[in-house]
């Protein structure tokens, strides 16, 4: 699956829609509709039959409830708490430089965001940064719930358990051609491979997760006994209670967060909380940049608003933040604090992720 490339997907659709799709989980229908792409998915069709598992989106059991709750990884999770009071929501900016027409751009720039206004919230906390991989794979696995899709295709969802059940030329076809390790694994011992792989998930723990549609972040966060942020709540949490551009404050600078225009980082996403310059007046990080982030509302016109579009009502979720992937055509109108674009709900990126919130 390929990065989306958003002022391509802009340009053609006016939002984020879904047309960067991988072909779902690796579930029972599309194992038997599909032929294995990847050494490790046909290790894992291989494997003997056994009871049918959840899909990430399935709606959780009690039991699977309490388990999220009181795993100590959810208590570990660092959240930063955002008072209650009024805050400047929104913006009247206009594009007086012609930027739609300079990149062509199907739809107005910034009249979504119409009119700027005050709003009001009570206390709430938001995750201090984006979820992570290593904390979503807890999910999965406590859950016994399908692996997403590209984790059966990079190494990110082989257990070492399974890799010191299975035979060594299967081990290192995976070593090769998932996890694409810089050795002669044709060479190599099992505990050599198992150590490599090991040291590359860990690499991939540190990422945010993405290729999740909108359904699986949600119960991700009901299982932490949170909830996904209302589209004001992340608002607030980024811009502060000043109405600032950017969280960081009103002047955009390229080297404070990733745009995924960086050699450092491998497919332009970053480990989270690897800009300390991108912090929101609360302590939240990265609510500019990295990924695009998932909130709870449908994307509907602000109160007040003269604007119109097909594209409002509950066909769409709003995602905030900017992401990564658009390296070289990164432009800073999408990682203000007041942008507001959409997806899909099943829409499944390389750049949109998440954060849970939680009411005090």
């Amino acid at each position: 699956m390929y990065r989306i490339k958003w002022w391509l997907l802009i340009l053609a659709s006016g939002g984020l829609m879904a047309c960067d799709k991988n072909p779902g989980l690796d579930s029972a229908e599309s194992v038997a509709a599909n032929k294995p792409t990847s050494a490790a998915t046909a290790t894992m069709a291989n494997q003997p039959k056994r009871a049918a598992k959840k899909a990430p989106q399935d709606m959780l059991s009690e039991e699977e409830l309490q388990l999220g709750k009181a795993s100590p990884t959810t208590i570990a999770i660092s959240m930063v708490t955002v008072p209650a009071g009024e805050f400047i929501m929104g913006s009247n900016k206009v594009d007086d430089e012609g930027l739609q027409e300079r990149y062509g751009f199907s739809t107005p720039l910034f009249v979504n965001e119409h009119p700027e206004h005050k709003r009001k919230l009570g206390a709430f906390m938001i995750d201090t940064y984006e979820t992570s991989n290593a904390e979503y794979k807890e999910f999965i696995l406590s859950t016994d719930r399908l692996l997403p899709f590209l984790w059966g295709q990079n190494g990110y969802g082989l257990t070492m358990e399974e890799a010191r059940r299975m035979a060594l030329t299967r081990l290192r076809e995976i070593a090769a051609n998932d996890f694409k390790l810089d050795m002669d694994t044709r060479v190599m011992e099992r505990e050599a491979l198992m150590a490599a792989m090991v040291e590359a998930q860990k690499k991939l723990d540190l990422l945010p997760v993405t290729n999740v549609i909108w359904q699986e972040a949600l119960i991700y966060c009901q299982w932490r006994g949170k909830r996904l942020p209302r589209e004001a709540e992340w608002e607030r949490a980024a811009r502060g209670s000043d109405g600032r551009e950017y969280p960081w404050g009103n002047q955009w600078d390229v080297t404070i967060t990733n745009t995924g225009d960086d050699s450092d980082w491998e497919e332009g996403i970053a480990p989270i909380g690897a800009y300390p310059g991108n912090k929101s007046p609360d302590g939240a990080f990265d609510m500019a940049g990295n990924v695009w982030e998932w909130v709870a509302d449908w994307y509907q016109p602000y109160e007040g608003s003269d604007y119109q579009s097909d594209l409002f009502g509950e066909k769409n979720k709003v995602i905030r933040g900017g992401g990564g992937g658009v390296g070289h055509y990164a432009l800073s109108m999408f990682f203000r604090g007041a942008a507001r674009q959409f997806a899909e709900v099943e829409l499944r990126s390389e750049d949109v992720g998440f954060r849970c919130a939680r009411d005090i």
